[in-house]
């Protein structure tokens, strides 16, 4: 039976509107592989001018306008229009801030100058004014490690761009081609970060200690990328060790986070055992450390449950690197940067943290119905404690074992963590040693 016209064109739309919402529009069919990214990007407008290269209206006239919002369009309109002009060997600059550090890149609108060619700029991003006007030395200032935030571009004529990819507040933006004119319509700063509430919260009548807890709380929402980074602007690799203080700051201010199993799977599915993940016998231990503490928050028995047999497996491997009473782990041999010199101090340091994990391993072994495995921790964990190895002066090493049990708490912090005070405390262990200075 033939079917009318108007029932094929009813069945076509049918189809088509029934493919809403996939990831890809239909026209892509099955066979195109792709990846979703659960970010928001936000366009911000500079807050302020900070400085310009010239003030005789000669080179930069209307810079002014950059302030104004934009609506991220070219037009034919050329209103609110900034112009930069390169002659008599002058290289026109500005530096705008944008008023928070954020994660992301750069997005420029350019007019219609005389000349229709791609225009050169030189673009630095940085987290302080100093920063971009700094010259990459990969020593002691800055670097293009990880993030690109100095670079040379091009720019359409009448058009859009957008470049960058990196942690920032100011921009640097230079005309660094001569003789010519950049007319710029519109610079915005393009702010990646996941749109998610703040759960948690701090409030204390020390306005100080306010001020630093928001600040952790947002660094760290920073690093919410697609994964969960190490440092928005240098490090942005998962480090599984680092990962542990990050997770517990998830926890506390934003509950449960895809960005934390993502990250957590990754390191696991690309190191298969007897790998170590990143490289570092600790940090397979501080991923077992942070799948205990993420189960007593959240409580996850299937995601628990996708674990049980590279835990299981990990926690046997871990029980073949201790000899009698102590850790004789391979791999690379660390705890963090400052204690990384120290011998003494970081073997001292994986034993507590062999302690630490067999110990975690062994209640996720009870409540994962692998007994025989739990019997093995705790048997290799009364044989570890047996033996209190030499920190030497390492605060590191006396926090982790005041938080193991294994040193008095008021004899670590006393002869060793209280020491020098805030000296060779670290943004990751820093947080383990005030952790041990509680206890005592």
């Amino acid at each position: 039976m033939k079917k009318p016209l108007t029932f094929i064109i009813v069945l076509l739309l049918t189809n088509c509107f029934s493919s809403v919402g996939q990831q890809l529009p239909p026209i892509f069919g099955e066979q195109v592989q792709a990846r979703k990214d659960s970010r928001t990007t936000t366009y911000l407008t500079p807050q302020r001018i900070v400085w310009t290269s010239d003030k005789t209206g000669n080179y930069i006239s209307n810079e002014e306008k950059l302030l104004i919002p934009g609506t991220g369009q070219a037009d034919l309109v050329h209103q609110n229009v900034a112009y930069f002009k390169s002659k008599d060997g002058h290289v026109p600059s500005i530096i705008l801030d944008f008023g928070k550090e954020i994660q992301g890149g750069l997005q420029l609108i350019t007019d219609q100058p005389a000349d229709h060619r791609p225009i050169k700029l030189r673009v630095r991003f940085g987290e302080s004014v100093s920063e971009t006007m700094s010259e990459i030395d990969t020593i002691s200032g800055a670097t293009n490690d990880h993030a690109m935030r100095d670079f040379e571009v091009e720019v359409p004529w009448l058009g859009m761009a957008n470049f960058g990819n990196t942690g920032f507040r100011f921009v640097k933006i230079d005309l660094i081609e001569p003789d010519r004119e950049l007319q710029l319509k519109e610079v915005s700063a393009i702010f990646q970060y996941r749109d998610i509430p703040y759960l948690g919260s701090f409030k204390s009548s020390d306005d100080r200690l306010n001020q630093i807890w928001n600040t952790g709380a947002y660094t760290v929402h920073l690093n919410m990328q697609e994964y969960l980074w190490d440092g928005i602007k240098r490090d942005r690799l998962v480090w599984v060790g680092d990962m542990h203080p990050e997770v517990m700051t998830i926890n506390t201010v934003f509950g449960k986070n895809e960005v934390v199993a993502k990250s957590l799977d990754q390191a696991r599915d690309i190191t298969p055992l007897p790998g170590w993940m990143n490289g570092i016998s600790a940090y397979s231990m501080w991923w077992v450390l942070i799948h205990r503490d993420l189960y007593k928050n959240q409580g996850d028995m299937d995601y628990l449950r996708q674990q049980q047999k590279y835990l299981v497996g990990l926690l046997a491997q871990l029980i073949q690197k201790t000899n009698d009473k102590t850790e004789v782990l391979d791999g690379m041999r660390f705890l963090d940067w400052p204690s990384s010199e120290n011998k003494e101090g970081i073997h001292a340091g994986l034993h507590a943290m062999m302690v630490m994990t067999l110990e975690a391993g062994a209640e996720l072994c009870l409540i994962l119905d692998e007994p025989a495995m739990a019997v093995q921790c705790r048997e290799t964990v009364s044989k570890l404690r047996l033996y209190v190895p030499e920190v030497n002066d390492s605060k590191q090493a006396a926090a982790l074992l005041s938080i193991a049990g294994i040193m008095d708490p008021q004899k670590a912090n006393d002869d060793v963590i209280s020491k020098g005070e805030c000296e060779r405390f670290s943004t990751f262990y820093g947080y383990y040693m005030l952790q041990a200075k509680a206890k005592a």
